[in-house]
């Protein structure tokens, strides 16, 4: 997808403060973090949403997921931290590429959840 955001970040035209790279993830910064820790990681391979995730996906998707706990890890979220994956337009999706974002460094639960 020669016009999708996240797909222009991963190939560098569009810059990002970048967490982690190799080749196929890419994790940055969100530009509008709602937490003091809170950045996003992405498959490099252009995917919609989760609605389109197949078999050939599996291997980069695990890969996606050890790498977040790594980086969560390392950017000091000890304790915990929170994924979001927001699909399509129900739930929100604003960017239709396959993205997760990570949250921490605070208590990352919207009230309506807090008990």
């Amino acid at each position: 997808m020669q016009d999708c955001l996240f797909c222009r970040i991963a190939r560098g035209e569009i810059p990002a403060k970048k967490l982690y790279e190799d080749d196929e993830i890419v994790a940055f910064y969100d530009i509008n973090p709602i937490a003091p820790v809170h950045f996003l990681v992405i498959p490099k391979v252009h995917v919609a949403s989760m609605d389109e995730l197949g078999d050939e996906h599996a291997a980069v998707m695990g890969k996606l997921m050890v790498v977040i706990g790594k980086l969560a890890r390392e950017q000091g979220c000890t304790d915990g931290f929170r994924t979001i994956v927001n699909t399509g337009r129900v739930g929100r999706q604003e960017v239709y590429h396959l993205h997760v974002h990570v949250l921490g460094g605070t208590d990352v639960l919207p009230p309506m959840l807090k008990r």
